[in-house]
């Protein structure tokens, strides 16, 4: 008689071979998601990343060892039909000592390196280094550029090569500004300000997010990151410095007299035509892509949307309803998205 398989065999492989293409095919697709970490483009991305790196490589060694090491006592000490009991022992002082020692080195090794990146996150900003206050809000980011004098919402501009120093604070609840391609992350607290510096190495488009639990539309509160050469970023600044353009059609026009009118003055800004604080500043709202903190694309449809409903449109929104619709919405769409 042949001798009889297994019934788990089969069934084990199987499990082994979906096990390992789901864990491939998730972390092939993790590592170039937007919102990923393993692809750093700054400075303090790239030094986090190697001390991840560093202390999963060892992880990584010791998981192998440990596991080696069981199985061989598995097999070489397993039950065989005839054998005595062996020896029976208690503790073994060399064995003990050397994996004290052992581990106690790894933890060394470990340790030096983050202490020192701790210490490099903390270091004082360059003297010429852009600052950038960020007001965390509910539920929508402020980016103030003090040394040219405007402030913009929702969109993060910076410079490639430049460093760049954050300064986080937050008017009502604790938030948390994160970038997950730039390595940047730090909590924005309300009566303190905290303090984040970084180089972003090469141009492109970034998501940032807060990381904190902020309130009902905590995960709308999104932005964006965009990374110019230093001629494109001079000009970004340059078009950001302008007043608000003039409309010229005549639905942009009654736009322009029902927002000077209305209570929208109140919370915004637009140079020369209104000082709101409170709401973000639509000097040149039109040129950005997205609004409500990268949740809706800027076309004149989901702006008039916005302004009929915005609880609708985000939940929690602390826009109010102003009652303006159909014909008034349009042309106050219109009107913003003309300030380029």
């Amino acid at each position: 008689m042949g001798r009889a398989r297994s019934p788990f065999r089969v069934p084990t492989v199987l499990l082994l071979i979906a096990v390992a293409v789901v864990l491939s095919s998730c972390g092939w697709s993790l590592w170039d998601s937007p919102m990923t970490t393993v692809k750093p483009k700054s400075d303090f991305g790239k030094g986090i990343q190697d001390l991840f790196m560093l202390i999963s490589w060892w992880t990584l060694g010791i998981f192998i060892g440990v596991e080696g090491a069981l199985v061989w006592a598995c097999l070489r000490f397993r039950e065989k039909p005839g054998q005595p009991i062996p020896k029976q022992v208690h503790g073994y002082t060399v064995l003990e000592v050397s994996w004290t020692i052992a581990f106690a080195v790894i933890l060394l090794i470990i340790a030096i390196p983050t202490i020192q990146m701790i210490f490099k996150t903390q270091e004082p900003e360059a003297a010429s280094a852009l600052r950038v206050d960020v007001a965390g809000r509910q539920w929508w980011w402020e980016f103030t550029y003090p040394e040219y004098e405007f402030s913009t919402a929702n969109e993060l501009h910076l410079p490639v090569g430049r460093q760049v120093a954050f300064h986080l604070h937050a008017p009502d609840v604790i938030h948390s500004f994160w970038m997950p391609q730039l390595g940047g992350k730090r909590d924005v607290v309300p009566h303190r300000v905290n303090r984040l510096t970084l180089t972003p190495e090469i141009p492109g488009e970034f998501p940032g997010q807060c990381a904190e639990y902020c309130g009902t539309s905590h995960a709308n509160m999104r932005f964006r990151v965009i990374v110019h050469s230093k001629e494109n970023f001079q000009k970004w600044v340059a078009e950001q410095r302008k007043p608000p353009v003039e409309p010229t059609s005549e639905l942009a026009k009654k736009g322009q007299e029902l927002f000077a009118q209305s209570t929208c003055v109140g919370c915004h800004t637009i140079r020369g035509v209104s000082g709101g604080a409170m709401g973000p500043d639509l000097t040149h709202f039109g040129s950005r892509k997205t609004f409500g903190a990268n949740l809706l694309a800027s076309t004149p449809q989901s702006v008039a949307k916005w302004i009929e409903n915005p609880a609708h449109m985000k939940p929690g929104a602390l826009m109010p309803d102003l009652g303006i619709r159909g014909e008034q919405s349009k042309a106050l769409a219109a009107y913003l998205l003309n300030l380029k």
